[in-house]
Parts: structure tokens; sequence; C-alpha cells
């Protein structure tokens, strides 16, 4: 087996890249740039699998429209502006269970106090949601 460094695979890519005509544009870019660009980071840090899964049943829920692939991505920016992931993972559990059809087994997900506020948590983002990204 051939191991090769990363400079030289990288270097490899781009010369096959070239070949095929293929421009490759620099991915990295500097805070300053980002900021200059209107790049947003949200506040708090969600796993990347949570982001894909919340775009993925965005854009489920709407279509597969490609347009709306950057309204799905500011959705789950601005909740992650306003929750800690954990909260938002607690609220999403919460409404998971109560469509599971669990029926009296499903009243603490129901009925408690704390899940009511939690899941009011994600329902007031969800409101920003709608109001920034349109």
């Amino acid at each position: 087996m051939v191991r090769l460094s990363r400079i030289r695979v990288v270097r490899c890519l781009l010369a096959t890249a070239a070949a095929a005509g293929l421009a490759i544009m620099p991915m990295a870019t500097s805070a300053a740039e980002s900021k200059a660009k209107g790049d947003h980071h949200p506040r708090y840090d969600y796993p990347t699998a949570v982001r894909a899964d919340y775009v993925i049943g965005c854009l489920a829920s709407n279509g597969f429209k490609h347009e709306l692939l950057g309204k799905c991505a500011c959705g789950i920016d601005t909740i992650a502006d306003m929750m800690p992931y954990d909260d938002y993972e607690k609220a999403d559990t919460i409404l998971r269970m109560q469509q599971g059809g669990l029926g009296d087994r499903g009243a603490m997900f129901r009925d408690t106090p704390i899940a009511k506020d939690e899941v009011e948590k994600l329902r007031r983002a969800q409101a920003e949601v709608n109001l920034r990204c349109t």
C-alpha cells in the first residue's frame, strides 16, 4: 500500500481537476473576509449531523427546491443563535415523542410544564426563523 503525504494528494487532485478543465477556488477565508462578506456564525455550535438533518428536513417539507437551500440553512443558524444545543435537543426529542403515537405513555412529553417550556423555546426560535429567513 502506498502512503502519500497530504501535500502530494492535494497536488494530485489539483492537477487532475486542472486536466479536466475545472477551476479550483480557495475555500479558506480569514475572519476579516468573512465579516466583510456578511457571513454569520451562530452563537451556539451544533453538531454537523444535526444541522444537516434540519436542512434536509426543511428541504423535504418544501419539495426539495434548490432555491430554498439558503433559507433552510438560515433556519438552523437562527435557531443556533437563540438556543443552546442541549435545549434544542430536548425540544426536538419531546416533539418527536409527541408525534410517536405513544398514547397515555406519551403524556409526560405533552403535559408536563418542563416539556411545554422546552417546546415553547423552540417555537419562539422557529418564529424568528420565519422573520429572518425570507
